[in-house]
């Protein structure tokens, strides 16, 4: 392992962090607001942390890194990242602990959107920006930004891409990982840029509309209002955002292509089939579901419905209604919706479309093997095969994935929380989707959890974010051994 390298990486990504830190403090400088001084402070710590980490650990040339050592550089920099983006927070004094401003930045790296907050609309525009720039920040990665626009991170830029892309086979859209992860940005900047204006062409302010944007686009979630999206009561503004937290959960490669002018590229990708079926059948049966029961409207089952079911299926976390008012077939479908996610290669958090693909074809394969053992068969995802490797990784992963969020919500649990709560907290963090049930309900926040608990909470949310081998293997002795 080489660690002089490594940390050299991770004060590239402190110091360009401390950069990014600039643009809520123009925001709080044109507001003149009372955040000014907590993110000047947070920009001149961050500055000259990153600058002594990467003085004190320059080196010679690397011309390549292992597996591991990129597996490193992502989950200690996700980390390092999050502790650094915490300090606007943390100086200010609308947060009451270091956990809670730690808390709530990886919330927003990791997009997951779970606040500790209890009056969001209470805390300047400065430090409101910030919470919406970093989840903008972590929806494509800030790693495959840095390999995009810096070119010495470009040596080993495949094993930082593979470690931090939430897929389980990344796309590599042109033969040099840099110029994939430029067009990913871009084709990122350009639906954002639509959104702000979409919104805008509402009646939206512009700083709510870069807000929201900067938190659809991510399937982040936060918002710069209580009531979240509900407060603006809004029917053009719900169609908005269904239809870009649906964007944001398709796989951003097929974005490009259609941009590229492949008319038919969701449509031929099975995953995508997949993910839109998903959205409308389980929309539809929530419609029906409280239809009468909730709402005496058709229209307004549907559009609630739509609205709740798209945001918590992509892990945005947004909403418009208390759902846990709904009735108990609903609330399950949501439940269920927290563990499907969105495609693989989108920014949206959770197990992922594609995964459940290929275990579904799995199974049937072998309740197909069982009626006919002589029988040779694949599993087939587009017309192409899965290879065994592939499979191997994918079970893998949905088994962690479910030991560990069993095991999280038993020690949750075990904290002094309630049985619904314990579960639903531990399956939104890692997910990365934000609301829950009970005391992290729609209209709750995560503010009641114990401290401990909080600690647990952000554990789970780095692990959905980095897709759990990225993080758990850091704890496995093989990682160390030579």
């Amino acid at each position: 392992m080489n660690w002089k390298y490594i940390f050299n990486v991770i004060g590239v990504l402190i110091f360009f962090l401390a950069l990014a830190m600039v643009f809520p403090l123009l925001t709080a400088l044109a507001f003149n607001d009372e955040s000014i001084r907590p993110i000047l402070k947070a920009v001149t710590t961050t500055l000259l942390c990153g600058s002594a980490a990467f003085l004190l650990t320059r080196t010679d040339r690397v011309d390549y890194i292992s597996p591991r050592e990129g597996m490193a550089i992502v989950a200690i920099g996700w980390t390092a990242i999050g502790l650094f983006g915490a300090l606007p927070f943390f100086f200010s004094n609308h947060f009451g602990s270091f956990t809670d401003s730690f808390f709530e930045s990886l919330s927003g790296f990791t997009t997951t959107g779970a606040s500790i907050l209890t009056d969001i609309e209470s805390l300047p525009k400065g430090l409101l920006f910030w919470r919406s720039f970093i989840q903008w920040l972590g929806g494509m990665g800030i790693i495959v930004l840095s390999i995009a626009i810096l070119p010495f991170i470009g040596v080993g830029g495949m094993q930082l891409y593979k470690a931090e892309v939430p897929s389980p086979v990344p796309d590599k859209l042109k033969p040099r990982i840099r110029d994939t992860a430029m067009i990913l940005w871009k084709v990122y900047l350009l639906l954002s840029m639509i959104e702000i204006f979409m919104l805008m062409l509402g009646g939206m302010g512009f700083y709510d509309a870069v807000c929201h944007a900067f938190t659809t686009m991510p399937t982040g979630g936060f918002s710069t209002k209580n009531a979240s999206v509900a407060h603006f009561q809004s029917v053009y503004f719900d169609v908005v955002f269904i239809i870009f937290m649906l964007f944001a959960g398709i796989n951003f490669s097929l974005h490009y292509k259609l941009l590229k002018g492949d008319s038919l590229a969701f449509q031929r990708d099975p995953e995508c089939r997949f993910f839109l079926g998903a959205v409308i059948l389980l929309t539809l049966l929530v419609t029906f579901n409280i239809h009468g029961a909730v709402y005496s409207s058709f229209s307004d089952a549907l559009r609630y419905s739509a609205f709740q079911i798209s945001s918590i299926i992509t892990t945005t976390g947004f909403a418009t209604a208390d759902y846990e008012q709904w009735p108990t077939m609903a609330q399950v479908i949501i439940f269920l919706c927290m563990f499907i996610g969105g495609s693989a290669g989108s920014t949206g958090g959770g197990m992922k479309c594609l995964r459940i693909m290929i275990c579904l074809k799995y199974c049937y394969k072998e309740l197909f093997s069982l009626i006919h053992p002589r029988s040779i068969s694949t599993v087939k995802i587009g017309g192409k095969t899965v290879s065994e490797d592939v499979m191997r990784s994918i079970l893998g992963f949905l088994a962690l994935y479910m030991f560990l969020f069993a095991l999280s919500a038993v020690i949750l649990g075990g904290l002094g929380v309630d049985f619904v709560t314990a579960f639903a907290a531990v399956a939104a963090t890692i997910g990365n989707i934000g609301p829950g049930f009970g005391m992290v309900g729609p209209v709750e926040n995560y503010a009641a959890i114990p401290e401990a608990g909080k600690w647990l909470l952000i554990w789970c949310m780095l692990l959905g974010r980095l897709e759990i081998y990225t993080v758990i293997v850091l704890l496995t002795p093989e990682f160390w051994r030579k």
